[in-house]
């Protein structure tokens, strides 16, 4: 993919040094708010990164390029244009072909990180077994991606919208190390908590940093998924996110909503149901989880 990819010279600089750099999504920004909180948030999120001493490598496809790192110019134009695609790693080929722009999914962006030499990478959410996915078979492509890519995601949790015990089970099946970041329980994304206990508990980016190195010293292709619950203060109560969910999930079944339109379709309509709360906490722990993706990436950096 060498020669498909264009690497910002901040984060060529980076890699080249062995300096801690930490990827970032660009869904969140094409599908997962509205203009311009999205532009906002993604300047707001590299500046996190910034500040705890990594280089942020937000990913995309511009123009049939694939981008790793954004100068601002090309964030802020991404982020106001229209009818971008969204592409997960089976649709990054048609994306080049036809030279367009398309936000890049977990999925899509941990495959591009990997091919870029970078180890760490935040988001807010990874997608998941979808409620109903008995019937529909709706399994986001995150949880294959995960089980074949030596790319650690820092998450909170995986989007509410899903059903998490289901994403946890495949996520086992596909050899995926589960950390909770000073938490038992798998986080509810808006809510810092769920019902599913977690087998791995742990304390200090310096102990995650010394799994990640032994999970590659056994030879791993797997990823780590290191679930970091959203901040107390910015949290969503887990019984009143619940109803609206549903509510939203109803929604979109009637609307015949399905594929990958469905995550963009839930999200709008659970911000409209909280009167724009969600996108505050999602914001949040989007910020939080940036931080602590930064500082695991230089304890890998200061690792022996």
């Amino acid at each position: 993919m060498s020669n498909l990819i264009d690497i910002s010279p901040e984060v060529r600089e980076a890699l080249a040094d062995q300096r801690a750099v930490v990827a970032l999504e660009s869904t969140i920004i094409s599908h997962g708010m509205p203009h311009p909180q999205n532009v906002e948030t993604a300047m707001a999120v590299e500046a996190v990164v910034r500040a705890e001493s990594a280089v942020p490598a937000t990913i995309a496809v511009i123009d049939g390029r694939i981008k790793v790192g954004l100068a601002n110019g090309e964030l802020e134009r991404f982020g106001g244009a229209k009818n971008v695609a969204k592409a997960s790693r089976r649709d990054l080929a048609v994306a080049l072909a036809n030279k367009a722009t398309a936000g890049t999914t977990v999925a899509a962006t941990m495959a591009i990180a990997e091919q870029a030499g970078i180890e760490m990478f935040a988001t807010g959410g990874i997608g998941g077994v979808h409620r109903g996915a008995d019937q529909t078979f709706d399994i986001s492509a995150d949880l294959t991606e995960l089980g074949r890519t030596p790319v650690s995601v820092v998450c909170a949790g995986c989007k509410s919208i899903l059903d998490m015990a289901k994403t946890l089970e495949v996520l086992e099946t596909e050899g995926v190390p589960v950390l909770g970041y000073r938490t038992d329980m798998f986080p509810a994304f808006f809510s810092r908590a769920s019902s599913h206990k977690l087998d791995h508990r742990v304390e200090t980016p310096e102990a995650i940093a010394e799994i990640i190195r032994a999970e590659r010293n056994l030879g791993s292709a797997a990823g780590i998924l290191i679930a970091n619950p959203i901040p107390e203060e910015d949290a969503l109560p887990a019984d009143e996110m619940e109803e609206r969910i549903a509510a939203a999930c109803r929604e979109a079944e009637a609307a015949g909503v399905a594929q990958k339109d469905v995550t963009p379709y839930l999200l709008a309509r659970i911000n409209a149901l909280t009167g724009g709360k969600s996108l505050q906490a999602n914001i949040a722990l989007v910020k939080n989880n940036a931080a602590l993706a930064a500082n695991i990436a230089g304890a890998l950096t200061r690792a022996p």
